[in-house]
């Protein structure tokens, strides 16, 4: 299989992925407002809880942004589902089971924590304007390392 990194400039991979309820969700939904893509490890991890309540109680101003927020795991769209119910978050979960959108994007974690065979989303954030080009990128090679969010706000703003 083939890598593609997602690049700065370029058109974001597509992609085809189940949300929190079952649902199909490709890229092109997305088109018309500017999108954070938010790549997470976990559902019901410390770090990953507490980015994904910042991103919810951040909404307004991500609404008023005109952007989407769309949280993306490897989790299973069941996990995420329960996740995003106890967590009241706002915005839509997408399930990279098969680990095809992180590899695209570059953001596959192959030995997630040092653990060989475990695999998980870096922990990353890829803001893309209204027809889908990369406008900005951030990978944590630290799955404790949250993104800046006021800058993450910012440049959704600009």
């Amino acid at each position: 299989m083939s890598t593609m990194n997602a690049k700065v400039g370029e058109m974001a991979p597509d992609f085809r992925l189940l949300n929190q309820e079952t649902k199909h969700r490709s890229l092109s939904d997305y088109r018309g407002k500017k999108t954070a893509l938010l790549f997470f490890p976990g559902a019901f991890t410390g770090v990953c809880t507490k980015e994904m309540c910042t991103f919810r109680d951040s909404m307004s101003k991500l609404n008023a942004a005109k952007s989407n927020v769309v949280g993306i795991s490897v989790d299973s769209p069941f996990t995420l589902a329960q996740f995003r119910k106890e967590n009241n978050l706002n915005f839509e979960l997408l399930s990279d089971g098969n680990r095809e959108t992180s590899r695209k994007y570059g953001v596959l974690d192959e030995k997630f924590v040092g653990i060989e065979g475990l695999s998980a989303s870096k922990r990353s954030v890829f803001i893309l304007d209204e027809k889908g080009k990369i406008l900005h990128e951030w990978i944590s090679q630290d799955p404790k390392v949250e993104p800046d969010y006021d800058d993450v706000l910012k440049r959704l703003n600009k």
